[in-house]
């Protein structure tokens, strides 16, 4: 996890500036604007989420690493990246079609570089987590298949069940 100031990116180039250093197996996925009172939430595609203040993430330079955000198991890696203000809710898919919310308020705040809490319970029927997105109840969302099928869906139509539980079927999806 990595903060900067928005103001170190005023003079950007037509070739681009460095935002961030990557190691070799590391990837950025997602980037938000933030205004120093927001809680993060890290999702994992093994099923587990941390919660914690923005200000435990010091501030850096455009052309540093970062902090650690979350400590991973073996094989486990982040999905995705939200903040408290996005939602009151926290929607995750998996990569089976299964899908449930769950309300922010059961994920307690703990310190960065935690291993986090169970957030979604992983079994064959449902395969890993896929997509975490913070909702609220007006949201809609689209899911869109690797086959090209699309489906929208009111956020209110999604279960909001406990963080252990694997949730209800978001779309139907053909093996493979």
């Amino acid at each position: 996890v990595k903060k900067t100031s928005i103001k170190e990116y005023d003079h950007i180039r037509k070739t681009g500036i460095i935002s961030i250093n990557l190691r070799e197996d590391d990837e950025l996925i997602e980037v938000k604007t933030t205004n120093n009172e927001n809680d993060i939430f890290l999702v994992t595609k093994l099923g587990k989420c941390i919660r914690f203040n923005e200000n435990d993430v010091r501030p850096t330079g455009r052309a540093s690493m970062g902090v650690i955000g979350m400590t991973l198991d073996e094989d486990d890696e982040i999905i995705g990246m939200q903040l408290d203000s996005q939602g009151d809710s926290l929607l995750i898919a998996s990569e089976k079609g299964m899908g449930k919310r769950t309300d922010l308020a059961e994920f307690n705040c703990q310190h960065r570089g935690g291993k986090g809490v169970l957030c979604y319970n992983i079994t064959d029927k449902t395969g890993n987590v896929i997509g975490a997105k913070a909702v609220n109840e007006e949201n809609e969302i689209m899911m869109i298949t690797t086959e090209g099928i699309i489906i929208r869906l009111q956020c209110s139509d999604i279960s909001i069940l406990g963080r252990i539980t694997s949730g209800v079927k978001l779309i139907n999806l053909s093996d493979g």
